[in-house]
This record gives C-alpha cells, structure tokens and sequence, in this order.
C-alpha cells in the first residue's frame, strides 16, 4: 500500500512541475517573445495616434553604420480628430491653408489620427502656427528618403501590396504580420531582407489617452513618445564606404549617362561603392500604381548585367598563356592590322613584329587571336572559371543567375577567335571584372565578392555576420607578377594612359566591345584596374555604354574616380 501511495506522490508531483511549466512557457511567450505585440495592441486600444515615422523598417547602412537611404526627420502637418471640438470646421480651415481637397481629410479623419505626408514651406507652416488650430500639429516625422540617396540600385525600392497573391505570399515568408496595402520590398536589398528590416512597432508616435468610448482622457493632452529599439526590426550593415559610394556617383553623374563603376578593397572581396546608371529615386514607387507605368530600364543594376567584356577579356588569355609557359613577355608576334585574320587589328597599319609585353599594352588583336588558337578553348574556359567569371555569387546579396553566361560556349564552332578578343558569346559582370582585377593585384588569389557584412541591432552590434568564404589561390603568385607588370604597361606607355594616376601610378586593362544596335562609332568602353601601382588599395571597373572606346572613354572616369578616392580615408569596419 505504501509503494502505491508513493507512486501517486510522485506522479503528482511531476504533474505539477509540468503545469508549472507550462505556465511559465506561456508567461515567456506573454511577457517576452511578444510582449511588444501585446504592449502595441493595449496602447492602440487605450489612445488615438499616428507613428511618427514614415516606414516601420531598419535602416540600410554603409559600413560604418550610416544610413544609404539618406533617412531625416522634417515637420509633417499631424492631425488628430479627437482633439477637435468644431472637427468639420478645423478640417475646412487645414484644407484651405495647406490648399487640399476637405473631403479627403474628412474621410482620413474618419479612421483616426494621421500625418500629411508632404513638405511645408515657410509660409504655410508660419500660417499653421498663428492659425492654431486644435488637434493639429507641426511634428518631425522620420523619413525613409533624402533628396540624393545613395547606391540605390544595390537598396531597392519599396512598393505597396497590391493583389492577394502577393499578400498571401507575404504572409507565409515568415513570422511578420502582413496587411493589404502594407509597404514592403520589392527590389534589392530592401527585397532580399525584407523579413528582416520590417519593424512591428514605430520608435516614435503622438497620441492621446481616451476612454474605453474613444472619449479624449483630460489631463495628459497630446503625447510624444519614443523608444530606442523595436525588437522586431534589424538593420542591413553593408560593406560600402560612403564617402566613395558618393564620388562614384557624383562621377558618374558628370560623365557618364548609362553604365555601371565598381569599387572593390584590394586584398579583399568587399565591394566598396557599384553604382549604375541612369539612376532613379525610390520615391518615384509612391507616384505609380502598376508595374506597367515603370520605365523598366532605370531599375537595371548594370553592375551585375551581363555584358561583352571585348579587350577585357585579354587579361584571361594572358594569365592562361602565362601559367601554362606558351609565351613570356618578350616572346614576338607579328600583326598584319587590317589585313590579318580572321579578326583585324583596330591599328590598320598594323604593329608589325611585336613583343607579347608589347601586345599587351596595346591591345594588339591578331596577337590575342594566336594566343588563343594555341591556348584551345578548353584553357581558356578552365582560366577564364579559375579568375572568376562563371561566378555571379556576391556574398549577402542573392541575385538570380543569368543563365545566358555559358562559358562552354567559346569551345562551339567559329567562336574561338572572337572569343579570344572578348566578343562573341563571352557575357560578364562590372563586379566579375573587378573581382578578377582583384586576383592579380592580390597576388594570384580569388577573393569572392561580398556586399553585406551582416545584420545589426538598434545598438549597431552585429547579430549575424556574413563571411565571404575562403580565398583560393586562382593562379600562382610568379603569374601575377607578370601580369601586373603587364598591366602597369597598359597605362604607362599603352592604351591606356588615361588612366594613368600621377603621383602614384595605376595599372589596368582597357576593353571596347562591339555592341549590336550602337553606331559604327560606338562601343561598350571599358576599363578595369587598381591604384597605386605598388601596395594597390582600389580595384575599379568602369563600363561606358555607347562610349568611343575603353582608352579614351572609361580610362578618364577611372582616374577622376581613382584620385578622389585616394583621398578617402577607408576606416576598419
């Protein structure tokens, strides 16, 4: 009997422990996994208020922490009807001074406070504060975009959703809670972290206590609250430096109408600055309702768009011809110029017999096409993969593939010799340019591009880090030696001394693609490189749509973009 007695105690004590338990997992689950959300949901009932900031979203930032969308705080007229004693009549004044439709703000009136998304001027604010209106309010709101927000291409752009697919869609990505018309990523990073940036409470509201009746509590008037952190929100940490993210664009600006600059650190993956033109606001998503009214190829990020690399792709066969022991810097050539086959030289004339160094520097087509022919296409494939360009991976941001780089498709009939001279079905990225320039200026070893460090916190500490692999030995350090004395070649006596960097030096390769749809005089213009020559700390590609040619046409911006950013002081993340 006692035995049986003591069973029961112990099972009722474990009963016990585990109804504890479990009231303690629901007080977890209460109290501290959504306590914000049940903390949101009682201030909703017990006040009437607006947030005062125009999207709930973690920040984009550059790597040191600031912000790429520019975002500020500015006065928005706030409006909050239950502090309105003659609501009709103060509505009716607000329209008249802010010049807007009343039975707009009647009918916005209706479903609680809100804010007037639109910028004052100094005479209508001035009018507001002498007019005093009750329930009305001058408030800084935070906005999400400045005038000259930066790398907008990598940043994306927010939409609302619009259909049920994409709402139901939304609501099974993860644990966010969704509503029609809510704002959402619809590109770039905003996109890819979509779940990550969305906040579930705003850091700043006005409000004002009411009753269980909606009646205005008296006492407290009008609140204005705000907190350091929102649990439900992270910031994406970029590996962009902002102070060259703006040379570039500034350049770029200034010189070029269509195409695309990236910035990479030397020694390692981390792109410092891509941007590409023509460029677009973000804002310019709220003006449209249909994907339809959005001219498409503004929205093109051209840094990881496909394109003929032309002369480019030179530095590939040189690095293969090389490695593999077929030539050495003074093993002679001989070109023919307009009369070589079955690719002319662009120098008519021709250069005669000429050294592989030589060849080099001066873009020396038939040179290449013979390089290649001894090469076979199954080298230059294995190469042309060992620097890189069958990679589109860039760490922390997960753009699609484009399927249309095929790198087999040099070893098809016919495609040797031109693809020898970067045309034909040779298809790559700016950011694969610039990766393979990085291989040689970093000693032969392939560093995969990384644009996102990781996520942070409200306190700016890194929650999750994103590594971008390990670095391979892509080619042996004596080959990149060569090369990048071959290279210093190019802008100190070759095509492309455009782009030569007094004080310092520069090395690089320029690239003019023939393009399909462009004028005889116009190309795809190219230049990738490094400054300075010696210890390199920037790998910079550019790419000119429609320019004259690679020497004449991107080697320039190279060197604008590569002086100011000497300037630069790179600060350790």
């Amino acid at each position: 009997m006692l035995p049986k007695r003591r069973r029961r105690m112990v099972a009722s004590f474990w009963l016990i422990v585990l109804a504890f338990g479990l009231v303690l997992a629901h007080l977890y689950q209460i109290q501290l996994a959504q306590g914000y959300k049940y903390a949101r949901q009682a201030f909703q009932i017990g006040s009437q208020g607006i947030a005062l900031e125009q999207f709930a979203r973690g920040e984009i930032t550059d790597r040191q922490g600031l912000s790429l969308t520019g975002g500020y705080y500015a006065n928005r007229v706030a409006v909050i009807p239950a502090l309105m004693d003659e609501k009709e009549h103060c509505l009716q004044q607000l329209a008249d001074i802010l010049n807007v439709n009343v039975n707009q703000l009647k009918d916005r009136a209706q479903r609680g406070a809100f804010y007037i998304d639109r910028t004052l001027g100094a005479g209508t604010c001035a009018e507001l504060q002498n007019t005093d209106l009750p329930g009305v309010y001058l408030l800084p709101v935070y906005q999400r975009y400045s005038d000259k927000p930066l790398a907008v291409h990598i940043t994306g752009h927010i939409g609302k959703i619009s259909s049920r697919e994409q709402f139901e869609q939304m609501q099974g990505a993860g644990s966010k809670a969704y509503l029609l018309g809510d704002w959402v990523g619809q590109s770039g990073l905003e996109y890819f972290y979509e779940q990550q940036l969305k906040g579930t409470l705003a850091k700043r509201w006005a409000r004002v206590p009411v009753d269980a009746l909606g009646r205005v509590i008296e006492g407290p008037g009008l609140l204005v609250e705000s907190s350091d952190s929102d649990p439900g929100r992270l910031n994406v940490v970029t590996t962009i430096d902002g102070n060259i993210q703006r040379i570039v664009e500034d350049v770029m600006d200034e010189q070029i109408a269509t195409g695309a600059v990236v910035v990479m650190q030397a020694g390692t993956g981390d792109i410092l600055a891509m941007a590409s033109r023509p460029g677009y606001h973000p804002e310019f998503f709220q003006a449209v309702s249909t994907i339809d009214e959005m001219p498409g190829e503004l929205f093109v990020n051209h840094c990881t768009a496909l394109f003929q690399p032309g002369s480019i792709f030179k530095v590939v066969l040189a690095a293969a011809a090389l490695e593999e022991g077929l030539v050495q810097p003074a093993t002679v050539f001989n070109c023919a110029g307009a009369a070589a086959r079955p690719v002319r030289c662009w120098n008519a004339a021709g250069h005669g017999l000429i050294s592989f160094e030589q060849a080099f520097a001066e873009s020396c087509n038939p040179t290449f096409v013979e390089i290649g022919q001894q090469l076979g296409a199954d080298a230059i494939i294995k190469y042309a993969a060992i620097l890189g360009l069958d990679k589109q991976k860039i760490t922390g941001y997960p753009v699609p593939a484009d399927t249309r780089q095929d790198l087999s498709l040099i070893a098809e009939p016919y495609s040797l010799a031109n693809c020898s001279v970067g045309q034909g079905p040779v298809l790559v990225t700016p950011v694969q340019v610039t990766a393979m320039m990085n291989t040689i200026a970093s000693g032969g070893i392939y560093y995969t591009p990384r644009l996102v460090t990781g996520l942070s916190d409200h306190s700016g500490r890194l929650v999750q880090q994103y590594s971008a692999g390990r670095p391979e030995q892509a080619i042996s350090p004596a080959t990149a030696v060569q090369l990048q004395a071959l290279l210093r070649g190019v802008t100190e006596s070759g095509v492309g001394q455009k782009a030569f960097l007094p004080g310092v030096g520069s090395a690089g390769k320029t690239g003019s693609a023939q393009v399909d749809g462009y004028d005889d005089d116009k190309v795809d213009a190219w230049f990738t490189g490094y400054v300075p020559a010696d210890s390199p700390r920037y790998i910079i590609t550019v790419l000119v749509q429609g320019g004259k040619s690679g020497g004449d046409t991107a080697a320039p911006v190279f060197r604008e973009i590569a002086a100011r950013s000497m300037e630069v002081t790179l600060l350790p993340k």
